[in-house]
């Protein structure tokens, strides 16, 4: 069996600033390094700066430019961080925690059970 991996839990959340609405999970994803983790974010906030505002679009490129030094720091520190903008209505968090992943039970080389083989894909009409 594998050992445990350190690593980072990613996430995107976005929230109707307006309203009472809880905020919505967009996106996850599991880093294995720090640079991987804010990397995640950058790609994420270059991609949509074209589409942002002008006072969303200067808080991304103020994160990219002076804030992600200061993120990636503190993923080494194994610290959380966040990362938020504010486009119209709409706040967008990204969150990074440090994690450590637990392996999964392996069964290549095991047989499966008889049962197994009794089931059949269902056919969609």
């Amino acid at each position: 069996m594998k050992a445990p991996t350190r690593g980072y839990w990613c996430e995107c959340w976005t929230q109707d600033i307006r309203g009472r609405e809880l905020p919505t999970l967009k996106a996850s994803f599991d880093a294995y390094s720090a640079p991987q983790a804010d990397r995640w974010i950058a790609v994420a906030l270059r991609t949509i700066s074209p589409a942002l505002d002008p006072d969303a679009s200067h808080e991304a490129w103020e994160w990219l430019h002076n804030g992600r030094i200061n993120t990636r720091r503190a993923l080494l520190r194994a610290q959380s961080c966040t990362v938020s903008i504010t486009q119209a209505h709409t706040r967008i968090t990204w969150t990074i925690r440090p994690v450590t992943f637990l392996p999964l039970a392996d069964r290549q080389g095991a047989p499966l059970p008889a049962c197994a083989h009794e089931f059949a894909p269902r056919s969609e009409n």
